[in-house]
């Protein structure tokens, strides 16, 4: 929502000062076609030579991020302390045995069950069930500092594809001016091209020259750049999500009290998604 205001509000801004400090949309209007035409080419074209097909579908998603903001939102990091901590309860009470058939098919887990929306992420299932599979295997002898090291590749790897769209968004950002001085220099061309024509036509051509650098820099620093910047926090909000889970799991392996290892990995979530501390406790009193 906060993105389409912001747009609407960069365009009235700019283009109703412009038009009622007498500037003429007209011009603007009659270059917008071909300037954003050799602009947007240009760009989709460097897009298309520095990704690959998948590269590409994720930049899309990238763009869809803004619009639609972080997937989790504070009850649902609430719903992931509490899979965690009963899996890791079930681990400490029940044995091993017992936990392995929760993390060998999550989706006919009665724990797993009850977190749907978790369940829908497999990013989040794999490491939750691959860690506490090493854990079960190693029939205690791992060492936890160990587990805390490929938790910790995990989330890196993870992290590196999941920033991926917001780095080719702000790489385009960078870019756009550049490509709008490719439009404006073309639009230069043209213009010397028929330097022959009359001072009105020929400043008329070169207003519209003008056009594609005013439209590199103002699709940078107006929309790709925020844009970008948006993309980024939502990609970093979500990821605290499996970092909840590394929390959870590596300060029980180290036998610290349920509390503080709960109230660790609370503590440590932004506070627009940190659970008050009686909702957390009480929920758990309550499973």
């Amino acid at each position: 929502m906060f993105a389409g205001i912001g747009i609407v509000v960069l365009l009235v801004m700019v283009f109703g000062v412009f038009t009622v400090s007498g500037g003429d949309m007209g011009a603007v209007i009659a270059a917008l076609p071909v300037e954003m035409g050799i602009i947007g080419g240009a760009a989709v074209g460097a897009l298309i030579i520095g990704n690959n097909g998948a590269s590409l579908k994720a930049l899309m998603g990238g763009f869809a991020k803004v619009f639609k903001g972080p997937k989790y939102a504070k009850a649902d990091f609430l719903d992931c302390i509490f899979l965690v901590s009963k899996l890791m309860k079930m681990l400490r009470v029940d044995g091993p045995v017992a936990l392995e058939p929760h993390i060998e098919d999550p989706k006919a887990s009665a724990i797993f069950s009850e977190y749907p929306k978790l369940l829908q992420d497999d990013t989040l299932i794999h490491l939750i069930c691959d860690t506490l599979r090493l854990v079960v295997v190693s029939s205690g002898t791992l060492d936890t500092h160990a587990v805390e090291e490929v938790m910790d590749n995990s989330l890196k790897t993870h992290h590196h594809e999941a920033i991926a769209p917001a780095d080719n968004l702000q790489n385009l950002a960078d870019a756009l001016p550049a490509l709008g001085i490719v439009a404006a220099v073309l639009g230069v061309v043209k213009t010397m091209g028929a330097i022959d024509q009359p001072p009105a036509v020929l400043g008329g051509m070169i207003g519209s020259a003008l056009v594609g650098t005013f439209l590199g820099v103002l699709l940078a620093y107006g929309f790709v750049g925020p844009m970008a910047g948006r993309a980024k926090q939502v990609i970093e909000s979500d990821g605290a999500i499996y970092h909840i889970v590394k929390q959870i799991i590596i300060a029980s392996l180290h036998g610290h009290p349920q509390p503080l290892v709960i109230e660790a990995a609370r503590s440590g979530l932004a506070h627009a998604n940190q659970p008050a501390f009686a909702d957390v406790f009480d929920g758990m009193r309550g499973k």
